[in-house]
């Protein structure tokens, strides 16, 4: 079907007692047994609830995965997987992801033995180099937050097959109506539905989806015995999101194309991330890739840290906030809020400087952004 169609109907099945149109909110969390381990499939919301089995459904279509499993947040999400590999295990990561799980990695589980190795995976040469017999895992974001690298999913999922390593794609820039990383050979794809597919910024979520049987057994079985799960409300507030993804990411891209259009040509701005840009050095692979580029944007300003700040407080209809994928067009000051939690060195590295700026555009009228953009500067 088309993605328009899919996320109207993808997990709605009508109600069966009363034919409710939309999943009711099953704001429970015991369910009475005919006699001991003896119910209607469901025990413990802990377990399963009727409202996240509807979500999941959902998640899995918009991935073309056989399963999905939601989760309390991103972070909670990427915990999960972590939890299914030895804690010996050595994992490859893409050396621009996200701050928050750099920190997860880094100070959390890497105490725990896991070995994590940041690269830049848009050299594949590097990866192929790095990528050996003792790796169980690689893991990338493309595009990449915040400097919008594009990974060739496709490729290093083919170097991940020779190591028989697990390929984990992060999705969360994308989405699932501009990239489907499992068609291209991953082996399990990870979202932040707080941003995208939640896309209204009034909710904090997480998802993993995968065709693979048994990592799906090992990954539920986290979720149940770990227990961070999302509560009913927020599966309900997800299933009535991902009904306006696809049209809602269509006027992001819309929108962010007349944004970038007019950062290009500004004598303020030094830089322009956007793989729709062909002047973008990984523009090809994106267009293999990807259907469409999203919503994101980053640019770095000629001036100090002082004159970004000046410009930060001038703008009235863009926000200067955490989060990203929200109908409301947000800024974000990488070095300072995401990504601070970076190694200095290794932000320096990256280009997440003082004069870096994230902008993630919304569903607003994009002459409005331009000119509020305008009118800061």
């Amino acid at each position: 079907m088309h993605p328009f169609t899919r996320c109207v109907h993808a997990g709605s099945e009508p109600e069966p007692v009363t034919g409710a149109i939309f999943p009711p909110i099953f704001q429970v969390s015991t369910f009475v047994q005919e006699a001991p381990g003896e119910h209607k499939g469901f025990d413990y919301s802990r377990a399963r609830n009727p409202t996240r089995d509807a979500l999941e459904t959902a998640l899995a279509d918009l991935e073309g995965a056989k399963h999905a499993l939601a989760f309390a947040s991103g972070l909670a999400a990427e915990q999960a997987i972590i939890q299914i590999f030895p804690p010996t295990s050595k994992a490859l990561v893409c050396d621009d992801v996200y701050g928050g799980t750099g920190r997860l990695f880094r100070t959390l589980f890497a105490k725990y033995g896991f070995e994590f190795h940041f690269l830049d995976m848009s050299d594949l040469a590097l990866l192929e180099k790095e990528a050996d017999e003792k790796t169980a895992l690689i893991w990338i974001e493309t595009p990449t937050n915040p400097t919008l690298k594009i990974i060739d999913i496709a490729a290093v999922a083919a170097i991940a097959k020779k190591v028989s390593a697990c390929l984990v794609v992060d999705n969360t820039f994308a989405s699932p109506i501009f990239q489907q990383p499992l068609a291209l050979g991953a082996d399990i794809v990870i979202h932040s539905t707080t941003k995208y597919i939640g896309g209204h910024s009034d909710l904090i979520g997480g998802a993993v989806m995968t065709s693979n049987p048994e990592l799906f057994q090992q990954l539920q079985y986290v979720q149940f015995a770990a227990g961070a799960v999302p509560a009913p409300f927020e599966c309900f507030l997800l299933l009535r999101s991902i009904k306006t993804l696809a049209i809602r990411m269509q006027q992001h891209e819309k929108n962010v194309r007349e944004v970038v259009k007019f950062l290009c040509a500004h004598p303020k701005v030094e830089q322009v991330f956007f793989p729709g840009l062909e002047s973008h050095p990984n523009h090809a692979i994106a267009r293999k890739q990807m259907t469409g580029y999203s919503g994101m944007v980053s640019f770095t300003l000629r001036g100090d840290y002082e004159a970004v700040k000046r410009f930060l407080s001038r703008l009235q209809i863009i926000k200067l906030a955490e989060s990203l994928g929200g109908v409301e067009s947000l800024i974000n000051h990488p070095e300072r809020m995401t990504h601070a939690s970076v190694p200095p060195a290794l932000r320096e590295k990256l280009g997440i400087g003082p004069s870096l700026l994230r902008l993630s555009v919304g569903i607003e009228a994009a002459a409005d952004l331009v000119e509020d953009l305008r009118q800061a500067f």
